[in-house]
């Protein structure tokens, strides 16, 4: 639920329709493609899709079915360390669901995001691990 109302945010940000969260870093991701809100709607879409799946019920006209898919890269780094920053949430708040997620070694992205060699971000803050 989070994620969905987080990413209508982001979407309003991008199309200039709120003054909160503009320069919030996530939102670099979108920035950098050629047609942002294009990017934002395929991501709303991809999260749309997997609502259905949970049985959620998410409003469909949020946001723009896009036609052509179009990937944005994200790094190695990157990805492992979110998914550190999960496990440290869900240690402390769903520690059942952190006990199943802690041995997992293949994470896969959202379906938009294409996995390169690389760092985390340079605008992410450091974590504790979770083994700390």
């Amino acid at each position: 639920m989070a994620l969905w109302r987080e990413s209508l945010l982001a979407k309003k940000v991008l199309e200039g329709k709120t003054v909160g969260y503009r320069n919030h870093p996530q939102l670099d991701r979108f920035k950098s493609s050629k047609n942002q809100l294009y990017a934002i709607n395929q991501y709303l879409n991809n999260v749309y899709d997997e609502s259905v799946l949970r049985n959620f019920t998410f409003d469909r006209a949020k946001f723009r079915k896009p036609i052509i898919p179009i990937f944005l890269s994200v790094s190695e780094g990157q990805i492992i360390f979110e998914f550190e920053h999960l496990l440290c949430k869900l240690k402390e708040r769903e520690f059942h669901l952190y006990e199943i997620l802690k041995e997992t070694t293949n994470i896969i992205p959202h379906p938009m995001f294409q996995i390169i060699k690389g760092d985390i971000e340079n605008w992410e803050r450091k974590l504790k691990s979770r083994n700390s």
